[in-house]
């Protein structure tokens, strides 16, 4: 779970309160300062991280007795940051660290191949190390995050602003464990607590019984192109009806005279739903780029994925449908022809145009009826 720690230091006198109280309400997970009078004032249910300016927190100047217990400049403290220049520096924290100091938690401007060197061992050496990226690349910050891939630490990437903390919590697909963002005000720290907290729960796919395979005539259906590389079991639920949903597989398995497009689903129907993040359906027809579509495995496991393009293009039609073990009714109608292909249980492959009654697909069928995409208690039939 991805975390953030809030940076009052230059967040506007008249916010701080505001902002403090968003932080805790929004249970995030700390809040740093410069001032400990403040950081004392916290509940203890928010980690509390003091970091005092850079002359202050040199490694040269040990800021706790012998024993960890902290002085009163510290004592309010969960963490004490200190800022590291050199390899010296850090050897001396990691000294502490290790006599049982709080003072564990490195910060490190990335200005240069030096410092990034330093980034990387302290990533690897310390549970907390903050770092900051002069340059707006994010290669630097992918080198830290592989550095420190199988060290016990915890990184922590200072970003400016929400777009560059959803960048950031993204890259090499596993991101930095936390941000460190100092907010304009209380809606930002929501927003950053949404962000944070925008994950994909696996879904429960069900069996669906094929009853029907009909020829439909001309229509036009829709390619999805999007910006990910499917996995062979992996695709997206699509449906005529709102409660029901086949799992149409992406075009990662070969074909015969053409090459694979794993980016692709051949998904259906312009009219067809498909199933998305947070129980919203799309029809097909208003997917473009830039929109969001929900990959789903043949195991049930879900993630967003960013459409890059759709294609719609008149092609013959083929309505299939099909039965849960509930007795839902499930609709699919996609293009008629033998490389679009859905998936049936055990991720097993099956081209549409060889499907018979009793065959066996992957399905989901949600119990909401649906307006505009969400879903709402109203009387609806479908058919």
């Amino acid at each position: 779970m991805k975390f953030a720690w809030i940076d009052l230091r230059s967040v506007a006198s008249e916010q701080v309160p505001a902002v403090v109280d968003a932080a805790v309400h929004a249970r995030l997970d700390g809040i740093v300062d410069s001032r400990p009078d403040v950081l004392a004032t916290l509940p203890p249910t928010i980690k509390k991280v003091l970091f005092p300016p850079a002359e202050a927190a040199s490694p040269s100047r040990p800021s706790q007795d012998g024993d960890g217990a902290g002085t009163p400049q510290t004592a309010a403290a969960d963490l004490v940051a200190v800022t590291v220049a050199d390899d010296d520096e850090l050897n001396e924290l990691r000294l502490r660290h290790l006599a049982g100091e709080k003072s564990a938690t490195s910060f490190v401007e990335v200005v240069d191949q030096r410092t990034l060197d330093l980034a990387c061992a302290a990533a690897a050496a310390l549970p907390y190390t903050v770092v900051r990226f002069r340059d707006p690349t994010k290669i630097p910050l992918e080198i830290v995050i592989a550095a420190a891939d199988r060290s016990e630490g915890q990184l922590i990437c200072e970003v400016g602003d929400l777009e560059e903390a959803e960048i950031v919590v993204g890259v090499l697909e596993k991101g930095s464990e936390g941000v460190m963002m100092a907010p304009k005000n209380a809606d930002d720290v929501f927003k950053l607590a949404e962000l944070l907290a925008a994950r994909t729960e696996p879904l429960e796919l069900t069996t669906l019984t094929v009853e029907s395979i009909e020829h439909t005539g001309m229509g036009d259906r829709v390619c999805v192109d999007t910006c990910t590389h499917f996995e062979k079991d992996e695709g997206i639920l699509v449906g005529s009806y709102a409660h029901g949903f086949v799992l149409c597989v992406s075009e990662t398995h070969p074909l015969p005279y053409m090459p694979t497009r794993p980016f692709r689903v051949n998904a259906g129907a312009l009219h067809s739903y498909t199933y998305g993040a947070d129980n919203r359906t799309n029809y097909l027809s208003e997917l473009k780029a830039g929109a969001t579509v929900l990959g789903v495995g043949a195991d049930g496991r879900t993630r967003r994925i960013a459409v890059g393009r759709v294609k719609l293009e008149s092609r013959p039609l083929l309505t299939i449908k099909a039965k849960s073990p509930e007795g839902v009714e499930v609709s699919l109608t996609v293009q008629d022809d033998w490389h679009v292909r859905v998936l049936g249980p055990g991720a097993k492959v099956l081209n549409v145009t060889e499907l018979k009654s009793g065959d066996q697909l992957l399905g989901y069928t949600p119990t909401d009826k649906r307006h505009v995409g969400w879903p709402v208690g109203e009387f609806c039939i479908e058919k």
